[in-house]
């Protein structure tokens, strides 16, 4: 176990700025009306189980890392439950995703800044490009300084969401909750399955690992942090959004936007384009330091080429590796903005792949985690619930299957990672310690 501490890393703060930033996104700008379509108030219900959901899955997650925290995040999970084969694949998967949900995550973003500010879609995409370009460029200047922005923006984005909730407090209405239920129980179910990527990006953070000052003592204790926030955000807003809102919000494309109208009117807009451009920044920003560093270190390991390996250690700018991902993400931007390419297909592309790499990190933590803990139950049950959910992506599931294939190719011709450069360890079988700490001989 490495419990090292890097003096010149992130602290506990900028740690949960970056965690806070890789789970609160744009989709809490629409979904709570989509939700409310669904279940009514009693989506209220979908959000908090989720929340109870992802704890075990966040959990695992802090764990693994703070076993070993590397730049191959759930790569070097993997690589120590099955071995290097499976890791490419996992490696490949979160690293090819970014060009298909970087795009699809700024265009979101893009398109609710335009519906604020009153401009059409030529706005929505000039906004979605800058995010985007911002994104990238923030990562340029390395995790250390895009990781103090983060925090700052993160600590923005709250308060800006907690002025929408009291401005909108005199409008609130008991009655609004009724009837609760509309649709019955089981409609929560259905609410759940759309809600569960607002409650993604657990897997990103992993790559970061290895940029934490301590990450022995801050993983856990940034990840009891970011629940918090979470929590108290996604069910506060909500709940404002139900109460203010009523039966209106199951019909509301911009529900946030509606909610500030009622506290603000007039100047709701260019509060609402601010906290749209930070809830997209903050994933987006995350995503990609997560993936530049894993681009780095799979090259590094021999996975991928050996020119995006520059960059692979704590502290170090990854530029090539970023510099291909900012390539991939520009053109499949570019397709999408001339309609080559629908936003459907990205979005259903970057799910898929990314719902592929949590199950593959969940599957780990079976295998490295201690048996018989309820952290080892719930990482069961939540990787079982991440199949179901992959099975149900249907076409998307073309996309994993592809690079899955492109990984497998790649090590065929690379042959066996160069274990010296990267951090994935030469055995993938679980320690001595580890073997004994889950009741197996060792």
């Amino acid at each position: 176990m490495n419990k090292a501490v890097n003096s010149s890393g992130l602290g506990l703060f900028r740690a949960t700025g970056i965690y806070v930033g890789a789970i609160l996104g744009s989709g809490v700008l629409v979904l709570p009306a989509i939700a409310a379509q669904v279940a009514g108030p009693a989506s209220i219900l979908a959000w908090g189980l989720l929340l109870v959901f992802c704890t075990p899955v966040a959990f695992s997650f802090a764990e693994m890392s703070r076993q070993q925290p590397d730049a191959g995040g759930i790569a070097t999970f993997v690589t120590r439950a099955f071995g290097h084969r499976a890791s490419a694949v996992a490696g490949y998967l979160f690293y090819f995703a970014i060009p298909f949900g970087a795009p699809a995550t700024a265009v979101i973003g893009g398109e609710y800044i335009a519906h604020a500010m009153g401009g059409g879609r030529e706005t929505a995409l000039i906004a979605a490009g800058l995010i985007l370009a911002a994104g990238f460029l923030s990562n340029a200047v390395g995790i250390r300084v895009s990781s103090k922005l983060q925090l700052l923006l993160m600590a923005l984005l709250v308060a800006l969401l907690a002025f929408a909730v009291v401005v909108a407090g005199p409008y609130a209405r008991v009655e609004n909750f009724e009837p609760f239920a509309p649709h019955g129980y089981w409609a929560v179910g259905g609410a759940a399955s759309l809600l569960f990527f607002c409650f993604a990006g657990w897997e990103a953070v992993t790559h970061l690992a290895g940029e934490f000052r301590n990450p022995e003592r801050d993983l856990k204790r940034a990840t009891w942090l970011t629940l918090v926030v979470v929590g108290v955000v996604y069910i506060g807003l909500v709940a404002a959004c139900v109460a203010v809102l009523g039966p209106a919000l199951a019909g509301s494309s911009v529900p946030v936007a509606e909610l500030l109208a009622k506290g603000l009117g007039p100047a709701a807009a260019p509060v609402t384009a601010v906290a749209a451009a930070v809830l997209t920044f903050g994933p987006l920003n995350t995503f990609v330091a997560g993936a530049s560093k894993l681009g780095a270190r799979l090259a590094s390991d021999g996975v991928l080429p050996r020119a995006l390996a520059r960059g692979a250690g704590p502290g170090e700018v990854p530029s090539v590796s970023l510099g291909v991902l900012g390539m991939l993400a520009s053109i499949s931007f570019a397709l999408a903005a001339t309609g080559l390419l629908s936003m459907e297909f990205q979005i259903g592309a970057a799910s898929a792949c990314f719902t592929a790499v949590t199950a593959f990190g969940l599957a780990a933590g079976v295998v490295l985690l201690r048996r018989g803990t309820p952290a080892w139950y719930g990482v069961i049950v939540a990787a079982v619930v991440m199949l179901v959910v992959l099975v149900f992506s249907g076409w998307a599931l073309l996309v994993p299957a592809g690079l899955g294939v492109a990984a497998l190719a790649a090590w065929r011709v690379r042959g066996k990672p160069a274990t010296s450069h990267g951090s994935f360890p030469a055995s993938p079988q679980p320690s001595r310690e580890l073997a004994a700490r889950n009741g197996r001989p060792s």
